[in-house]
């Protein structure tokens, strides 16, 4: 098994743990968050129906700053968008991610922007 593919198989482990434990312990919708280089994407999904519910990026954003500036708006965004469909309490999922820099960031603003984790 090569270097890189050791890396996906971990990856794709510590994905599949974090949803695992997610669906034991909450039944709410589930904010997915997907970082690329440039960008931070969110969505809210619905496990129980498997459709995306809401969703917002940082290429949507029509904002200006550095990268944790920008996923914290975007954590503002979502939660603004889920706040007027009625949705008030979610579970963050951070797939693979380690809870720091961007992630935490857009975990704050969905925070700050009123919904309870």
């Amino acid at each position: 098994m090569s270097n890189l593919r050791k890396i996906q198989h971990a990856a794709e482990r510590r994905t599949a743990r974090v949803r695992h434990k997610l669906r034991l312990v909450s039944d709410l919708p589930r904010v997915s968050v997907f970082r690329s280089l440039n960008h931070v994407y969110a969505q809210l999904i619905d496990d129980a129906k498997g459709n995306t519910l809401l969703s917002c990026s940082s290429r949507e954003l029509k904002k200006s700053g550095d990268k944790t500036s920008m996923a914290k708006a975007v954590g503002l965004e979502l939660a603004k968008r889920a706040k007027a469909q009625g949705i008030a309490a979610v579970c963050f999922d951070r797939g693979a991610y380690r809870y720091h820099g961007r992630v935490k960031e857009l975990c704050e603003g969905l925070r700050e922007g009123g919904l309870s984790l």
